[in-house]
């Protein structure tokens, strides 16, 4: 009798753990501020194919575009495209990217919002946009 209930007590446990997990498949957010950001994510990842520095630049933070050991934004992410449909696994990544941003997972709390996907956008794994600038802005 005394094993059943610390059987009992994990197994309640265990279900008010599950609807936490459950809970992270789903985007939170209003659906405005989902599609924003699913936008932003887009328009990046499209600038890049086209390699359009200047257009992938217009979705970063502030901070991010400025001018670093004398090269601009758009030189950089012009640098950073051509290397990466250079070869076929860049290539590969960025149109896996654009096939995956429509059902990501956006995950907005206040003015920060993550993006789920298998790869970063640009160096940051956990795909963050900050509201800023009344818009959302990929951070680096």
């Amino acid at each position: 009798m005394r094993l059943r209930r610390p059987i009992a007590l994990i197994l309640s446990a265990a279900a008010l753990v599950a609807p936490a997990s459950a809970f992270a498949t789903h985007s939170v957010g209003t659906s405005a501020q989902i599609a924003w950001v699913r936008r932003a994510a887009t328009n990046f990842v499209t600038a890049e194919l086209s390699r359009n520095g200047t257009g992938a630049c217009g979705i970063l933070n502030a901070p991010l575009r400025a001018t670093l050991h004398r090269r601009t934004c758009a030189q950089r992410l012009d640098a950073r495209a051509t290397a990466l449909l250079h070869s076929s696994a860049g290539r590969a990544q960025l149109h896996a990217q654009l096939r995956e941003i429509p059902a990501a997972v956006v995950i907005v709390h206040g003015n920060t919002a993550a993006l789920t996907l298998p790869t970063p956008l640009m160096g940051n794994a956990a795909n963050r946009f900050l509201w800023t600038e009344n818009c959302w802005m990929l951070e680096g």
